[in-house]
């Protein structure tokens, strides 16, 4: 049995207190949607994910997608709950008005997303995409495409994917063979084949739009000569209504390990009509606006796996009786204590706890960043907050997304033997995560994407984003007696993560190879230390409530930030010990004795 309730306590702390003083102002765009609207939004949320969502989870991973006669079929339930998710104005909740969305806060969305994912992984997929596609088109498009295919897209009644990986290529994608051929009337014929596209079918929409990479003829090499088409899975009428098919078929669907309610396509385009999408040629800046915004979303992802998967150890370890405390019986009305009395489980379900708890901070941090970057009324906020997206988008996918793993192993771990068997559920929660973490660019590429493009670029200028209010706060703190060991550790991290950052760029400057070879650790001490900076603030504000607020609240969060300065901050020292040993064992083998 899955349980889950949505953390809505701490969704409204991280969305009205904890970030108030982020940097970014006071974003007046979003001044009608007060916060009690807004609570009100996520109440509703979590009735859809808990109500709607979570019933059709297990079942959906058991009962998986099939191909019938060329057209995807989702699990039973899912075409309802997809209507109902639809009818209700989910689907449209953070876009533009202008094409029908509420234009609510991204970080509203995102909170929105987070218990979306933890009830139904699977299902998160199908709008997320779109909302994604919907992004690059708003971005890139003609005002003739935005005006076909927006209204409908944001609305749900169509749906969004992308389409960049080929059998021989992943994330190299200067090695593509998909053709674009100019038709001569402004339209263009798409012909290739695509691997691992999510959603790239499915029975919930009447029309699926894809966006497609591919080459025109006289297109340079490598990743230079790429651009970008959207190309319907039928071909509208002039009333709108999808009409004939467009040459776009399913070759097959992908037999996974998880997610398995979730179509991963294999798709073939047989001279399918296409439009471009921005300019010739740059298809890639305009894809990576799709990119970037499902980065954060598998991020996201990770973090609700890691929520479901914590609260599911939590109720297992409440229930389950085993053993006696070794400080003595905790229950002498039954035959043991439950499990929770135990150290080394209190220890996995604390680990757990600080992890979703800091990632739902830094998230709300990094989607306050992306509603300044787009909405804020001063340039230079919106100039800080690009750059503050841009470093932390890396760590919000790869670092969420171990997490999330870390999370649901650990589940299993509390469970034990009934953690291995499926009608529990949690072991569902270790192979839907796992994906998470390969999937818009492997965590590694991430890593490598953080230390080659993000810390290098403008000389250095977007760790002044991250590294600035990081440094203030410490300042702020400094005589703060009651937080102080908080605030050494934070102090001693961070000071790893500036001396880590030199190491980097100055080895690197001599040897790629070894700023390649500290990537992973590096991403893992900056999200350690956003992490840390959060729980800091955290445990100020929870600090200082008043007596008359919600002290159990507050308790439970000053109680969550020291087990994270005690028992999780000190991997910071780990990850700086091991960037400084830089590459020499690691690349000491030759290819043929590995």
């Amino acid at each position: 049995m899955q349980v889950y309730a949505p953390p809505l306590r701490d969704m409204r702390f991280v969305l009205h207190e904890l970030h108030t003083d982020d940097g970014f102002g006071d974003l007046t765009h979003f001044e009608e949607f007060t916060p009690d609207l807004l609570d009100a939004v996520l109440e509703e949320a979590g009735k859809v994910a808990t109500n709607i969502l979570l019933p059709i989870n297990a079942s959906g991973d058991v009962e998986g997608c099939r191909l019938e006669n060329g057209v995807v079929r989702t699990p039973e339930g899912f075409r309802a709950a997809y209507d109902q998710f639809r009818d209700g104005g989910w689907c449209a909740l953070a876009s533009d008005p202008q094409w029908g969305g509420q234009g609510l806060p991204e970080t509203v969305n995102k909170l929105v997303e987070e218990m979306i994912c933890a009830t139904n992984v699977s299902f998160s997929l199908y709008p997320g995409l779109t909302h994604g596609a919907t992004a690059t088109i708003e971005g890139h498009a003609s005002e003739d495409l935005k005006a076909a295919y927006l209204p409908k897209m944001v609305e749900g009644i169509w749906s969004g994917t992308m389409c960049l990986t080929e059998a021989h290529c992943g994330t190299d994608l200067g090695l593509l063979r998909t053709r674009a051929t100019p038709a001569g009337d402004g339209s263009y014929r798409i012909s290739g084949s695509k691997i691992f596209i999510s959603a790239g079918d499915h029975d919930l929409t009447e029309n699926v739009i894809h966006l497609v990479l591919a080459r025109l003829p006289d297109a340079p090499k490598g990743v230079k000569g790429i651009s970008l088409f959207l190309v319907p899975k039928y071909l509208p009428n002039a009333d709108g209504v999808p009409g004939t098919g467009n040459g776009v078929s399913v070759a097959g669907i992908e037999h996974k390990m998880g997610m398995k309610a979730s179509a991963t396509c294999q798709l073939d385009f047989a001279d399918s009509v296409g439009w471009l999408v921005g300019d010739a040629n740059k298809g890639m800046a305009a894809m990576f606006t799709m990119m970037n915004t499902e980065r954060v979303s598998v991020g996201i992802q990770g973090l609700g796996i890691g929520e479901a998967a914590y609260q599911a150890a939590v109720f297992y370890a409440k229930d389950r009786v085993q053993g006696r405390s070794l400080a003595g019986a905790k229950r002498p009305d039954l035959p043991a204590d439950p499990i929770v009395a135990h150290p080394d489980v209190r220890r996995m379900l604390m680990t757990m706890r600080a992890y979703n708890e800091g990632c739902r901070a830094v998230g709300a941090w990094v989607s306050r960043a992306l509603d300044a970057e787009k909405h804020s009324a001063e340039p230079e906020v919106r100039a800080r907050a690009a750059d503050f997206t841009a470093l932390m988008t890396p760590v919000v996918k790869a670092l969420f997304t171990d997490h999330g793993f870390d999370s649901a192993n650990l589940a299993v771990q509390v469970y034990g033997g009934h953690g291995y068997i499926r009608e529990h559920g949690v072991e569902q929660h270790v192979r839907d995560a796992r994906i998470a973490m390969i999937y818009e660019g492997t965590n590694g590429i991430q890593a490598l994407d953080l230390v080659g493009r993000k810390l290098p670029a403008h000389t250095g200028r977007y760790l002044r984003a991250f590294f600035h209010p990081v440094s203030a706060l410490l300042d702020d703190l400094a005589g703060d007696e009651g937080l102080k060991r908080m605030v050494d550790a934070q102090k001693q991290a961070f000071g790893a993560l500036q001396l880590a950052t030199g190491i980097i760029a100055q080895k690197g400057l001599k040897d790629p190879e070894e700023a390649a070879a500290a990537a992973t650790d590096y991403l893992r001490l900056m999200g350690l230390v956003a992490m840390g900076h959060c729980f800091l603030k955290a445990a100020r504000i929870a600090a200082g409530a008043g007596e008359d607020a919600d002290r159990d609240f507050y308790r439970a969060k000053l109680a969550t930030a020291a087990f994270f300065f005690d028992r999780i901050l000190p991997q910071a020292g780990a990850s700086f010990l091991a960037i400084k040993a830089g590459k020499r064992s690691m690349m000491a083998l030759d290819d043929a004795a590995l």
